[in-house]
């Protein structure tokens, strides 16, 4: 599959977007990570990881929907302000010991590189 940025205005499908393949792929990581934390977290920081990293995902399909590259634009935003919320989740895992660096590790090479690729998506559509 080519680089993302280049299929930026002619993919139709969502789906066939290399940052969105990999923001579900972030989605099954993060899940898994989650199941790590303390039973105390199991209603509170699992809910919002959770939230964050399906939003990433979801904002990027939704922004590709729209028939305007600003708009898209607009979603892909979005989308990396839920992935610097999610980022912050990780490090208040980090801080409570909830987390290690390992547990986190693919989380966290996903979502750099998610938020590589959007920055880059949003520059060349605005």
């Amino acid at each position: 599959m080519e680089p993302i940025a280049r299929h930026s205005r002619r993919v139709d499908d969502h789906r066939k977007l290399l940052v969105w393949q990999k923001a579900i792929d972030l989605v099954v990581e993060v899940h898994r990570a989650v199941q790590l934390l303390p039973s105390v977290q199991r209603f509170r920081l699992v809910h919002q990881m959770e939230t964050a990293s399906v939003s990433i995902a979801a904002n990027i399909a939704e922004g590709k929907g729209r028939n305007q590259p600003r708009d898209f634009a607009r979603f892909l935003a979005i989308a990396r302000g839920s992935a610097r919320e999610l980022d912050t989740y990780f490090v208040v895992s980090r801080r409570f010991n909830y987390l290690t660096d390992q547990d986190l590790a693919e989380a966290e090479r996903l979502l750099d590189e998610i938020m590589r690729m959007l920055t880059t998506l949003i520059r060349r559509l605005v």
